[in-house]
């Protein structure tokens, strides 16, 4: 993918990195792969909440983004070529700001930015939406991971073109997930394994009450693990959601059909573990996007519209009912489900490589606003460039 010139470029990747979320490392290590394949010789620095753990992790210069002055952001962006903001849900209340601070200083020093398969709402925050329509118009490019966002912005009135590609996450290659890692974690290789994620309540799932979501999960292990004579395997995507786990677990009738994964996997890994399990049941948008990928059938529980989007995206069932106790139709879904799952994995695998096309779309158009900013021919005032559709 690289354009061969000789030029070192310094680019700048601003995302929700640092957190230790599964999800926005699995999304980090696609779009760090990205640009390298662009840009082998290229300077990455990552903006993040940890920069050490960033820096461990991934192996690449990091600085923080947050609880930082205005003068110390200035000498972290001078110099930059682009600043790639994304991908990922960071786009919405409560949030926006600390992303888009850096994005508007870039713009101020003449950086051009690229919004990598962002994803946007709920945003109702007056100061929020006001600074997400200042940002996202005046980026170089931008694309979006899913139509929902899409249309979140288009409703605040921004009128840029906003193609929606898909998240890179999808792209992740899987790690081995041996034999000896399931036994370590307690895991019978020997009986079939349904793969459960669940998450802590908070700014991104405010609706849902944890006494009745962790019972209604509860039903559902219970249900599965006797319908398919199975083990339950929950798939912590932050460190937070083992203790939700755990408390879903003491809910169940049958808590010995359970296990909780306890130690610590790259993304990779974790989309290796997949390829064990024979069904799953998620919460967590990229626990959902792993199974997928893996052709496990997979039946999303939508707390926010990005679940629900994906469900739509690769024809999965999407019931609504998670924020309240409403198992019946939840386990009667889950059995047709199960019925249904040959020809059900048969069509995740078409529609997860539709999706694997669109999301190399982030990389190409990437590509191309690197090798024309990278263009001697080329006035490296973007500002005057018409909108690439």
């Amino acid at each position: 993918m690289s354009n061969g010139r000789c030029r070192r470029f310094r680019i700048g990747v601003l995302g929700s990195y640092g957190g230790r979320n599964l999800g926005d490392e699995a999304i980090l290590t696609c779009v760090l792969k990205s640009l390298r394949e662009i840009r082998p010789t290229a300077d990455i620095v990552v903006f993040s909440r940890h920069p050490e753990h960033t820096h461990d992790r991934f192996g690449t210069a990091a600085v923080a983004y947050t609880g930082v002055s205005q003068d110390e952001l200035i000498e972290a962006e001078t110099g930059l070529d682009l600043l790639v903001l994304g991908g990922g849900g960071i786009l919405h209340d409560g949030q926006a700001s600390p992303f888009l601070r850096p994005v508007r200083l870039a713009h101020r020093l003449g950086i051009p930015t690229f919004g990598y398969a962002i994803g946007a709402g709920p945003l109702t925050d007056r100061d929020d939406i006001d600074l997400v329509q200042e940002v996202v118009e005046d980026m170089t490019d931008v694309t979006v991971r899913d139509h929902e966002s899409k249309l979140v912005l288009e409703r605040l009135g921004i009128t840029r073109p906003i193609p929606v590609t898909a998240d890179p996450a999808l792209l992740l290659e899987p790690e081995d997930f041996t034999e000896d890692m399931l036994l370590r974690e307690g895991i019978d290789n020997r009986a079939r394994l349904v793969g459960m994620s669940v998450r802590e309540p908070g700014r991104a799932a405010e609706n849902l009450d944890v006494e009745s979501y962790h019972g209604l999960l509860a039903e559902v292990a219970d249900f599965m693990t006797r319908r398919l004579e199975a083990q339950a395997v929950f798939v912590p995507m932050e460190r937070g959601d083992i203790a939700h786990a755990h408390a879903v677990l003491s809910t169940m009738s049958a808590p010995d059909s359970a296990r909780v994964i306890n130690r610590t996997y790259t993304p990779g890994q974790i989309a290796g573990l997949m390829r064990h399990l024979d069904f799953a049941v998620g919460m967590r948008l990229h626990f959902v996007i792993f199974a997928a990928c893996a052709g496990v059938p997979v039946l999303p529980l939508p707390y926010a519209g990005k679940v629900f989007d994906f469900a739509q995206a690769v024809g999965a069932p999407a019931l609504t009912g998670v924020a309240r106790r409403e198992a019946g139709p939840l386990l009667a879904e889950l059995d047709r489900l199960w019925d249904e799952r040959f020809e059900h994995a048969d069509h995740l695998r078409q529609q997860i490589q539709i999706l694997r096309d669109r999301a190399q779309q982030n990389q190409e158009r990437c590509l191309a606003l690197i090798n024309k900013l990278d263009n001697p021919s080329s006035t490296r005032n973007w500002r005057t460039w018409p909108r690439i559709r």
